[in-house]
């Protein structure tokens, strides 16, 4: 791979042992908020100025903004800097993915990034900013990594030190608390054709609420809740899904049930799970990567192989606007590019490899986690032949009434299907609600049959 990888001066001088679990030093974390952003990415610009000085993100929502409303983009006015295409993509290759590189090969004459001016605009609230300090010096990898003590609300490794930390950062990234939303995905034809498909969904992010200890974590082992119910089209409508999302999957399997018409009761889903097929999916995703990756981290070997300077999906309030309808974004090949934003911004590179004697369709898998906010914004993913399979792109904006950056849309290309699945369709539906509370009896397997006979 022709491609620049680097470690800052500041990650490098405060960085462990890659073999260690081991919390970080007092002094170490010291530098959350100086040199490094509360979360622990570089505080400071890069060498050229094309990646900015982090200034705390968005902090309130623009002028005539109302909950509930889809977001209105507060970047509006800035210019496309310029356009990769085929035909310059190589003056490019050093701030982009070989599965990025792979799409332009694929799709040479329609697929492009427009790039405009880097906005880093993540934030979350105070409290996680805290915890995340908190966490700093007493948060650490257990069970061979597979479990976290000493972790409140917050991301758990700030600095990381090694491959595992940093998916664990993604993993615990802040989302909000109580989410309630409203989308569909479609997997279009290589002639364009799609069918949507219409979910319902509810999310209880145990591990981000304020209330959360280091000690009440570790006694529920719970991550999340998260409940899905089909409702278009009919031939779907009443398939349901149900997760409890635990910490420790190797001490505690995570908790799936399914619901659909023809069982007309809850069933229990052991294999909801890893490479299994995702929901509705047509074969283009696995369970494990939807939210680019969740899931129990043990069939893989994870290192941190350092950052890069990554042209990446960012603040795509275009691409999330209600004034577009699903034809206008869904495009044979791909999702149409004239609605993308893409900016330069540091990742980190946390690459895994299947552990011998390990079944996965994916060998390895290698994963661009944006330093701001821990959101995995790229994933290249390979087959069992070390060849390039699918890429996989997350395009997050700031939702700036939480405040949270998370993704908007998820879009899976399927290199050798030459097809993709684009997950997270919002623009004519309602808009995430936030702020409704959740409780733990939403998420049970009588609410599970509840919600699919809505």
């Amino acid at each position: 791979m022709n491609v620049k990888y680097l470690i800052s001066s500041v990650a490098l001088a405060l960085s462990v042992s890659s073999a260690s679990y081991a919390a970080v030093s007092e002094q170490q974390a010291a530098e959350l908020g100086k040199s490094l952003t509360p979360l622990g990415a570089e505080m400071g610009a890069n060498a050229d100025g094309s990646i900015p000085a982090w200034n705390g993100g968005i902090t309130t929502p623009p002028a005539g903004y109302s909950v509930g409303d889809h977001h209105p983009d507060p970047f509006a006015n800035d210019q496309v800097l310029y356009t990769v295409t085929a035909a310059n993509v190589a003056d490019y290759a050093d701030m982009l993915t070989d599965g990025q590189k792979a799409l332009f090969a694929t799709y040479p004459d329609t697929f492009k990034m427009n790039v405009y001016p880097t906005q880093r605009s993540a934030s979350v609230p105070q409290y996680i900013y805290d915890g995340t300090l908190a966490n700093a010096t007493r948060a650490e990898l257990i069970d061979g990594g597979n479990g976290i003590v000493g972790a409140g609300a917050g991301i758990p490794f700030p600095i990381p030190s090694n491959g595992l930390e940093a998916i664990w950062n993604h993993i615990f990234r802040f989302r909000g608390v109580d989410v309630t939303r409203f989308a569909g995905q479609a997997a279009p034809m290589p002639s364009g054709s799609y069918t949507y498909i219409r979910f319902r969904e509810a999310i209880k992010f145990l591990s981000s609420g304020k209330e959360i200890t280091p000690e009440k974590l570790t006694e529920t082992n719970m991550v999340f809740m998260f409940k899905q119910a089909v409702t278009q089209p009919a031939s779907l409508a009443g398939t349901a899904l149900l997760v409890h999302e635990t910490m420790d999957q190797v001490k505690q399997p995570r908790n799936a049930w399914t619901f659909n018409a023809s069982t007309r009761r809850p069933r229990r889903a052991p294999t909801v799970a890893y490479d299994h097929p995702g929901t509705a999916a047509d074969g283009l995703r696995t369970t494990d990567d939807y939210d680019m990756y969740n899931g129990s981290p043990n069939r893989y070997e994870w290192t941190l192989v350092g950052k890069q300077e990554l042209l990446i999906p960012y603040n795509t309030y275009k691409l999330h606007s209600d004034k577009l309808t699903n034809d206008d974004i869904l495009q044979p090949g791909h999702i149409n590019p004239d609605l993308v934003r893409y900016e330069k911004h540091r990742v980190w590179v946390v690459e895994a490899n299947l552990k011998s004697g390990i079944s996965h369709i994916y060998k390895k898998r290698r994963f661009y986690i944006d330093e701001d906010s821990w959101q995995i914004a790229v994933a290249d993913l390979y087959d069992s032949r070390d060849q390039l399979y699918r890429v996989a792109m997350s395009h997050a904006l700031n939702y700036y009434e939480v405040p949270t950056l998370w993704s908007t849309l998820e879009v899976f290309h399927d290199l050798q299907a030459r097809r993709y699945i684009a997950i997270g369709l919002d623009n004519q539906e309602k808009m995430y609600d936030f702020q409704t509370p959740l409780s733990e009896k939403d998420f049970t397997s009588r609410a599970l049959v509840k919600e699919a006979k809505r």
